[in-house]
């Protein structure tokens, strides 16, 4: 369990770096707010034009008489938008990567540099678009992996009691995994670990991810938080995955006795 709050610690410790690196933070906005608005959009037409989807999805409820048909379509509507909802909660992260990759890749190779012993950071030597490409794919297949889990959990919240207690637990653990993979991947894939390996090492150490990922996506799903603290996130996560590797780290947001950062905020 100890891991669990090492996971946390990371997290904490992401947020603290870019807090001292003013002109990254401000960088590591850039591609959430982008995403934030686009996000925003999607929701926002899918409230207003919602019932009109269901309602020609659902011709067969045309001649229902009495309140069944509106009780019907109102139930699915509600359900369309609350998977929508959930859907842009587990895609965000990978839509704000892809968009804003040149960004926190930069952010991610300084963390490195800043916390290895000998001040380099790992680099692939691949072309952006290589890069772009790599991500846009695994990312995919997370999404679909997090879509089968989201499936999965949906349906287990009709069972009574459990799905009003048991089921919201165990979706913030799985969409805390999840969005940790995404975070960890920008780190990792400089590496040239690919998402079987990724998965494997988040795997071995399950409550190291959870501590970090599961109050991140409590986080998210409020408005506008996941926007400040992803350029942070990033950051944590990058320590993160020099944990799961056994690499060694120096510095004050690293591990205890490392060498201060003495970047000003500015810079």
């Amino acid at each position: 369990m100890r891991d669990l709050g090492v996971g946390f610690g990371y997290l904490l410790k992401g947020q603290r770096w870019v807090t001292r690196h003013g002109r990254r933070y401000g960088f590591g906005l850039l591609p959430g707010l982008i995403t934030l608005v686009l996000y925003a959009a999607a929701l926002v037409a899918l409230a207003i034009w919602g019932e009109d989807a269901v309602a020609w999805a659902t011709p067969f409820a045309d001649d229902w008489s009495g309140p069944w048909q509106g009780l019907f379509r109102g139930f699915l509507t509600a359900v369309l938008f609350a998977l929508g909802l959930l859907l842009a909660v587990l895609t965000f992260t990978a839509v704000t990567l892809l968009v804003g990759q040149p960004f926190y890749e930069s952010l991610s190779e300084r963390v490195d540099a800043d916390v290895s012993p000998d001040g380099t950071a790992p680099v692939s030597g691949r072309p952006l678009w290589h890069e772009l490409w790599i991500s846009a794919r695994d990312s995919l297949r997370i999404l679909v992996r997090a879509g089968l889990w989201g499936v999965l959990l949906f349906a287990l919240g009709f069972l009574p009691f459990v799905g009003q207690t048991v089921v919201p637990v165990i979706g913030f653990f799985v969409t805390g995994f999840f969005l940790t993979e995404e975070l960890a991947a920008v780190a990792l894939q400089r590496r040239d670990v690919d998402l079987r390996a990724r998965l494997a090492l988040l795997r071995s150490r399950k409550t190291l991810v959870w501590g970090f990922g599961a109050p991140l996506g409590l986080a998210f799903l409020v408005p506008f938080v996941a926007v400040f603290l992803m350029p942070g996130a990033v950051a944590g996560a990058t320590l993160l995955a020099r944990d799961l590797l056994g690499e060694e780290t120096a510095g004050a947001d690293a591990a205890p006795g490392g060498r201060p950062d003495t970047e000003d905020v500015t810079s």
